[in-house]
């Protein structure tokens, strides 16, 4: 993992509608990328942070896919969300000034740092950085939200149709295929997130393919009849 004191000129981006607020002015701009000053990378496997590290920056990812977990008290981690480029990630230490799960690379990825002290001095002054924030932090409490109803009241088959329909329309919006994608995480990982047992991600899969709605080759998806993933979801579907 290393730290690299790279410019990154937010303006010029292709990132930035994302996870950076629109219509500012160039002066405003500017000053943002005054705050974004440094580039992390971080290998697959390894660690952007843990759970009780003391909470400084927000991050945005520019490349590479990631996973947040938390202990349980036996041991095993609990997966609680994917977070891929154009996303923030690390909102979890606001509140105690400590992180409060850990935030694994899936794949080799690169985050740009923004140290939270200085953004919050900025976002007194641009009122639409701070409402962004606001935006963020939402997105994030309605995704949860998202998660507890996809736990508490759908099957094994309506969790993992809303979650694959979830993952490609967030890629969508990065510029990739509506119907294909590469799955970062493990069949074990999904699991974790979902509440399902590996054996039970694997049959679901399978039982897809057979009904001819999705295409799986390793860890390649293609969805073949986007209708039918979609009528697996009950009317109570809330984004995850």
């Amino acid at each position: 993992m290393t730290a690299n004191t790279i410019k990154v000129v937010c303006s010029n981006c292709n990132l930035r509608e994302l996870c950076m607020p629109v219509g500012l002015s160039p002066d405003q701009m500017d000053r943002i990328d005054e705050i974004v000053a440094t580039r992390r990378k971080i290998k697959r496997g390894g660690a952007l942070f843990r759970n009780g590290e003391a909470f400084t920056s927000l991050y945005a990812i520019r490349t590479g896919f990631f996973k947040t977990s938390v202990a349980t008290e036996d041991g095993r981690d609990q997966v609680t969300g994917f977070q891929m480029a154009g996303e923030i990630i690390g909102l979890d230490g606001i509140v105690n000034d400590q992180h409060s799960c850990d935030a694994i690379a899936l794949e080799d990825a690169e985050v740009c740092v923004m140290p939270y002290s200085k953004l919050e001095e900025l976002s007194r002054e641009v009122n639409a950085l701070q409402h962004h924030v606001h935006k963020v932090m939402s997105r994030e409490i309605v995704r949860e939200h998202g998660v507890m109803l996809l736990l508490g009241s759908m099957r094994a088959e309506e969790r993992l149709a809303a979650f694959v329909l979830n993952l490609v329309q967030r890629l969508h919006a990065r510029g990739f295929s509506q119907s294909e994608l590469i799955l970062r995480m493990t069949r074990e990982e999904i699991g974790s997130y979902l509440g399902l047992k590996l054996e039970t991600v694997s049959r679901t899969f399978s039982k897809f393919a057979e009904d001819g709605i999705i295409e799986v080759k390793q860890r390649h998806v293609r969805i073949l009849d986007t209708d039918k993933l979609q009528a697996l979801i009950n009317s109570q579907q809330c984004t995850v």
